[in-house]
């Protein structure tokens, strides 16, 4: 366990935020239920506060402390990075005017490792919560008149399009908070889809772009605005709009534009040809 002051301990969790959201990640925007929150791999408890924030960014669900890992036997892959869990103790100290006693909270933290980077140790059986999915006909409607759409897979609990492949991963629809959100979703990865050579030809999706690069903020502004425009199309957009504007956000921070303004209109302008790609729009008057 470490204890620095409070600016210091504050001021690292402030930068590793920043540098989450610089590079895309929301975590609070996931939508399903396709794993459990972060958790404790010896007490089983979730993570609360900003520490499921920063935990979840990683997309793992079980972490643990590097001497719960050794007691369990397991082993830390080398290169692997440790993440701070956060939380405030209280000590007493005596008052300079009066000498009495007083708590006061201080601002500590430990290392934590995720369990994706141990072997020799079984993670737990994931938890799943379901609920009945009920079909939206109006979206329904959008994705099967989409020309050319990639195979839609529901064999991993994350949502991605991968372009090499050409197919859409989802987590099964009962596993997300709403029907809405099921189809928020997946218009943001048909949106990816639009970019593949053989469809847009959307250089933001057909050149090789690593995570949080600048090309990859910008093809995922476009998803999102596409995304936003297909709700709308369908009659969903109160229920995502949200959780879309967080999104953007996040992105527009990641961008490090002179001109986020006009960064935000090209992305519109993409996100609405692949909108209208979906909706099998090929005669547009390009307003």
């Amino acid at each position: 366990m470490t204890t620095e002051k409070k600016c210091t301990v504050a001021d690292l969790i402030t930068n590793l935020i920043i540098e989450k959201l610089e590079a895309g990640c929301i975590p609070w925007r996931k939508p399903w239920n396709g794993s459990s929150a972060p958790r404790n791999l010896v007490t089983g408890r979730p993570y609360r506060g900003i520490n499921a924030f920063l935990l979840g960014c990683t997309g793992a669900t079980w972490f643990a402390t590097y001497n719960q890992i050794n007691e369990k036997g397991g082993s830390i892959k080398a290169g692997t990075k440790s993440l701070p869990v956060v939380f405030w103790s209280i000590k007493p100290v005596a008052d300079r005017a009066t000498g009495d006693e007083k708590n006061i909270p201080i601002l500590r933290y430990y290392r934590v490792f995720s369990l994706d980077n141990v072997t020799g140790i079984e993670p737990p059986a994931a938890e799943e919560t379901t609920r009945e999915f009920t079909p939206i006909e109006a979206a329904e409607r959008v994705i099967d008149s989409m020309p050319q759409r990639p195979d839609i897979k529901t064999g991993e609990a994350r949502a991605y399009y991968s372009p090499s492949l050409d197919y859409i991963n989802m987590p099964r629809n009962e596993l997300f908070h709403s029907d809405e959100e099921w189809y928020s979703t997946l218009f943001h990865e048909l949106a990816h889809a639009t970019g593949h050579e053989n469809r847009l030809n959307r250089s933001t999706v057909t050149k090789s772009a690593y995570f949080g690069s600048g090309d990859y903020s910008k093809e995922e502004l476009v998803a999102e605005c596409c995304a936003a425009f297909l709700a709308a199309e369908t009659g969903i957009i109160n229920a995502v709009i949200d959780n879309s504007a967080a999104y953007i956000e996040g992105w527009l921070k990641a961008l490090k534009s002179k001109d986020n303004r006009g960064m935000v209109i090209h992305a519109a302008a993409a996100g609405q040809r692949a909108a209208d790609f979906i909706l099998n729009r090929r005669e547009m008057d390009g307003s």
